[in-house]
């Protein structure tokens, strides 16, 4: 197998929960030795999380395949000088609490880079390390909220519905650190000097408004909720359900598309406004089952597809047929389940055939703490 790119990297993962931990598992699955700072006795709160899968929470055991951890009271006496040697040798600290933390504790970027230059000191918040909410305490529904975001698309006024996806968290949060982790890495190769990243989650939400804000910016005239081409205002990039409870997603946005579903469904597009259109294409649709959309649009060039379950969609031949789920993750069991996708093309993931699992709580403590 060719050399994974991140080998010979190590990273000292002071993160807990989703952001960090998962930005700590894409360097992990691309070569990169993770080893997770945890408490002693508790560890990291996703321990504890339900569904249980063996002995540890399988939340915990998906987001940290293939880590090692090390369990110290950072807040002990010489616990700073205990990591001395780990963190002289590391090339990544990633780190997730609010500002000031890590200060507090002795370890942040100051204090490390005078013993590590080239450290290369990411830290993940809410709202950055600097600015008025700095310090404010939120979670992924705050910054999406905060961010204009949520106003966008979250349903009907009366019945507004929480997304199904931790956007600020992944899009916000691990994607960027990742991002400028590796574009530090190469930096480092150019000046041999270390770095520190400040990723807000929330700054990183407003490139995801980018038609939206160009066009408030532009006319004054900002996007409403659900009132706009991609948040359900247009009757050519909506969900209609069928007449077995069943969902199909319509993107046929450009004419071609359009004219093609208008073709295959015998829709008359004759109506004056949006939302006399939209009424009417949920109207036939609703007059027919999931399959007979199914069939209709299979095939065919109109951006029209029946919404799949998760199951369904883990099922599906497509995606199985692409090797995503191919990665195994096994526990102290010897259960096996698929590893995470993570977005690390396959020529930089390890071996398919060796499974991976989830560190116990301080199982490297004697590999990093030798008497």
């Amino acid at each position: 197998m060719t050399r994974q790119p991140l080998s010979g990297i190590r990273v000292l993962d002071f993160s807990t929960l989703l952001p960090g931990p998962m930005a700590s598992l894409m360097l992990a699955e691309a070569g990169a030795e993770v080893i997770k700072i945890e408490r002693p006795g508790f560890g990291e709160e996703l321990r504890q999380y339900d569904p249980r899968w063996g002995g540890e929470s399988v939340n915990f055991s998906v987001l940290n395949r293939g880590k090692k951890s090390l369990t110290i009271d950072l807040k002990a006496k010489g616990v700073v000088k205990k990591l001395e040697p780990l963190i002289r040798d590391a090339d990544i600290i990633l780190e997730q609490f609010r500002p000031g933390v890590m200060q507090r504790l002795g370890l942040d970027y100051d204090a490390v880079r005078t013993l590590n230059p080239k450290i290369i000191y990411c830290s993940i918040t809410g709202y950055g390390a600097t600015g008025p909410k700095a310090s404010t305490a939120g979670h992924d529904l705050n910054y999406i909220g905060d961010t204009g975001v949520l106003s966008l698309g979250m349903g009907n006024k009366k019945h507004p519905v929480v997304p199904p996806v931790l956007i600020a968290d992944l899009a916000g949060g691990t994607y960027p650190a990742v991002v400028n982790i590796l574009l530090a890495l190469l930096m480092r190769d150019k000046t041999g000097q270390g770095t520190h990243l400040d990723i807000a989650m929330t700054d990183n939400m407003f490139m995801l408004t980018y038609w939206a804000s160009a066009a408030g910016n532009l006319s004054g005239q900002w996007p409403k909720n659900g009132g706009e081409l991609l948040t359900g205002g247009s009757p050519r990039y909506q969900i209609y359900p069928t007449s077995d409870g069943e969902f199909v997603a319509v993107a046929a946005l450009e004419e071609k598309f359009w004219n093609r579903f208008c073709q295959l469904s015998g829709f008359k597009d004759n109506h004056s406004d949006a939302d006399q259109t939209i009424v009417a294409v949920a109207s036939l649709i609703a007059g027919q089952n999931a399959q007979h959309w199914r069939q209709l649009f299979s095939g065919e060039d109109c951006c029209c597809s029946i919404v799949s379950s998760l199951e369904d969609a883990l099922n599906d031949p497509h995606f199985k047929s692409r090797g995503l789920f191919d990665h195994r993750l096994v526990n102290d069991e010897g259960d096996e389940l698929p590893a995470l996708p993570v977005g690390v093309v396959p020529q930089f993931r390890d071996e398919v055939a060796k499974p991976k699992s989830a560190p116990a709580l301080g199982a490297h403590n004697d590999e990093f703490f030798k008497e």
